[in-house]
């Protein structure tokens, strides 16, 4: 038995299905996205079976891109959560054959509410497109199913409607990426757009030296700061100079080394800086591998220390 072909010919199959739906999206799809945007209150997403789990998908979808949503199931409506559906929400109700039970027993008392209905099913003379002000058609032509019986196709095809109502609707909202990182403040996009240098930047007990502290003096200073680096200071505690353990290994092979040299001999002259500890922590990694440094000191305008970032600490918050 040959699993790639098997594999092959229901990805065709069902992209086959989504390529033939693409052609045929109807001006109630349209009105579909009108009603939604019309909303003054909730999208509420019902369903049953594979169609439910679906509608749930549908529904977190829609609440992270900027339309309140949530999934009801039918039965639970039927017993006490129809009281969650008011005049001024919309509800989506997904079923493929149109005629679920649960899902048909509820339609009336939606309606009796005078709440607009969006329907996604095949069948436009079913009892659930009757009731319906919009159908979203999901029609295939075959499941990729071998029996033409378990929902695949059919429900990759609601899926994907799910994402096109989705999309058109964060277009017509004109959501961005802040406004979805708002909505996911734990995650990548969010750590990426909001998080500043400033929430990440150490700055307490900072491994700060003279220019003319001793080599091995510097060499205990870099092992209490942990940052592999010592920052050196002027007079005036304005930054001139950086020594990194790389530049001892490296001091250590001259001939006249010594660890009685002041450490301004081996130093890092001008060191790169940054004096805008608000601009976004991805933005200073991007510095930071740009000048393939491991360590951006900040400073204000005058070159005092505020504090330091390592890339390090970047990684290890999952700014990317």
């Amino acid at each position: 038995m040959n699993y790639k072909e098997i594999a092959q010919e229901t990805l065709n199959i069902e992209a086959q299905t989504l390529l033939d739906a693409a052609m045929n999206i109807t001006d109630d799809f349209v009105k579909a996205i009108e009603t939604i945007l019309a909303c003054k209150g909730k999208l509420i997403v019902t369903g049953v079976g594979k169609s439910g789990l679906i509608g749930a998908k549908i529904a977190a979808t829609l609440a992270s891109t900027g339309t309140p949503s949530f999934f009801l199931h039918p039965t639970e409506a039927l017993h006490g959560d129809l009281g969650v559906i008011s005049k001024d929400d919309v509800v989506l109700a997904i079923s493929y054959s149109g005629e679920s039970e649960e899902l048909s027993s509820i339609l009336p008392h939606v309606k009796r509410f005078d709440t607009p209905l969006i329907g996604m099913t095949r069948d436009r003379s079913s009892t659930l497109a009757k009731y319906s002000d919009a159908v979203i058609d999901i029609v295939v032509n075959k499941e990729a199913c071998p029996l033409d019986s378990a929902p695949t196709s059919s429900t990759t095809l609601t899926l994907a409607l799910g994402d096109a109502l989705a999309v058109c609707l964060m277009r017509a909202r004109g959501f961005k990426k802040s406004d979805f990182a708002s909505f996911h403040p734990g995650g990548a996009l969010g750590k990426k757009l909001f998080i500043k240098v400033k929430d990440l930047m150490k700055k307490d007990d900072l491994p700060i030296i003279k220019k003319d502290t001793k080599v091995k003096d510097a060499i205990v200073k870099i092992s209490e700061g942990r940052l592999g680096t010592v920052l050196i200071v002027d007079d005036d505690d304005k930054l001139i100079a950086l020594v990194s353990d790389g530049d001892i290994r490296r001091a250590l092979l001259e001939e006249n080394f010594s660890l009685e040299d002041e450490i301004f001999k081996y130093a890092t002259m001008n060191p790169k800086t940054l004096d805008d500890e608000d601009i976004l922590a991805s933005e200073a990694l991007v510095l930071i591998e740009e000048m393939k440094i491991q360590l951006l000191v900040v400073t204000d305008k005058n070159k005092n220390i505020k504090g330091v970032l390592h890339i390090h600490t970047l990684i290890e918050k999952g700014i990317s």
